[in-house]
């Protein structure tokens, strides 16, 4: 069975069950591997088990998804991982002045088809499974070496439309046996898939973060970036929004991305900030950034500053998402492989 998709204690259970003994060891191991990177049997209380650590190993597949350096720029990195039936997702690392922030991807490709985003172009190929998502963490953190401070669910896909599977990697990002992570230090990110917030306000422990693509608070314009809107449109989206911020250690990203001429506007802020009205939120402003084929332009300097001090006139917490990884096509919407879905197209 694959570690990488277990939490600590199905893992043990496993054991357990299959051996009729070592829970306790298995657990051990999980830590071991999770956070050392190997499955050697460090602790001492495999000193006098070793028939017992062979059997617990024989019973465990240790592997995680390959992977490959496409780029870096000004110290963010992305990667490529290759899954066992030859898909393709990407990884961006991205430095903070505390360790990095992983930026994860959920599905190869993406059902929902935002006109700004290259990962839309591809459609949806298939969803990842929980271990294929906790294998990138894995791989930056122990065949990187590098310090993961943060996960945010904002690379390929649609977090919440792979739902069983993200929610199972959150449980092994946050288990104190595996990466340890509170839950104020991963992100999930939704396009708006209404039903899938309520089953988050259920399910999800409150300090997890909780972005909301809005990108513009007006149902016409919204119709034609995001073509979700049409399924939940802006009032169905706010009553859940509303919901969620009903706890109050609960508190949403309002992601807005800014297209030169359609929702850079001063008008377009007010609006958004007569949309936020009465939630806990932090505006991220996101300027458009260049895909493979481009339909839009990105704001001027000027207007993304001007946005910006409209909202906080408004009295919101705005914070302007500058572009990092841009050349490498590892900015915000620019990671995706078009050319994956027409040569997957070309084989059936």
């Amino acid at each position: 069975m694959k570690i990488l998709g277990h939490t600590s204690k199905s893992y043990a259970d496993y054991i357990s069950k299959k051996l009729g003994k070592g829970a306790e060891h298995a657990r051990l191991l999980y830590r071991e591997w999770f956070q050392e990177g190997t499955h050697v049997g460090k602790d001492p209380h495999f000193k006098n088990a070793p028939a017992l650590l062979k059997e617990i190993i024989d019973l465990t597949d240790f592997s995680a998804l390959p992977f490959v350096k496409q780029g870096d720029e000004e110290k963010t990195e992305k990667y490529l991982l290759k899954t066992a039936d030859g898909l393709e997702v990407e990884m961006v690392c991205l430095p903070m002045p505390a360790g990095y922030t992983l930026c994860v991807s959920s599905q190869v490709g993406c059902r929902m088809g935002c006109a700004f985003c290259e990962t839309g172009k591809m459609g949806l190929l298939r969803s990842l499974t929980t271990e294929e998502i906790v294998s990138q963490v894995y791989q930056a953190k122990h065949a990187l070496g590098l310090n993961v401070h943060n996960i945010v669910f904002m690379g390929m896909g649609e977090p919440l439309d792979n739902y069983e599977s993200v929610m199972g990697a959150v449980k092994i990002l946050t288990d104190v046996h595996a990466f340890a992570l509170g839950p104020s230090r991963v992100s999930i990110s939704t396009s708006g898939l209404v039903d899938k917030i309520y089953r988050l306000i259920e399910d999800a422990d409150p300090a997890i973060n909780l972005a909301v693509s809005i990108n513009s608070p007006n149902n016409a314009v919204r119709n034609r970036l995001m073509p979700v809107n049409r399924e939940y449109d802006m009032a169905t989206l706010k009553k859940a929004m509303e919901a969620y911020c009903a706890h109050p250690r609960r508190r949403i990203f309002a992601e807005y991305v800014m297209i030169s001429g359609r929702t850079d506007g001063l008008e377009a802020a007010d609006e958004l900030a007569l949309y936020l009205q009465g939630l806990r939120v932090t505006v991220n402003l996101i300027p458009y950034n260049p895909q493979s084929k481009d339909r839009f332009a990105p704001p001027s300097a000027e207007d993304v500053d001007a946005f910006a001090e409209r909202m906080r006139a408004h009295g919101y917490l705005t914070f302007v998402r500058r572009a990092r990884g841009k050349q490498i096509m590892a900015a915000c919407g620019q990671l995706g492989n078009t050319k994956l879905r027409r040569q997957l197209s070309s084989l059936k």
